[in-house]
């Protein structure tokens, strides 16, 4: 697969490639994985927040968890 860079992307994976002492296949896997974790991160404190935002649905997460924490019984 072969994937077009504009000229400043470039010069930055060039540097990084240098920096890092690694492949540049390796400096855009990497950034790719962390992009796609930090994207997954967002979207979770999204879905947090909007049902943190809802009292009820928010009330019905606080007690599933409190059945779970249950389970456990190493009182953490």
């Amino acid at each position: 697969m072969s994937v077009r860079l504009d000229k400043k992307s470039a010069d930055i994976l060039d540097k990084m490639a240098s920096i890092f002492k690694k492949p540049k296949t390796d400096i855009v896997s990497m950034a790719i994985e962390k992009y796609w974790r930090h994207w997954i991160i967002e979207e979770t404190n999204k879905a947090y927040a909007e049902l943190a935002a809802d009292p009820d649905k928010w009330k019905k997460e606080q007690d599933e968890r409190a059945l779970w924490d249950n389970t456990l019984k190493d009182g953490l």
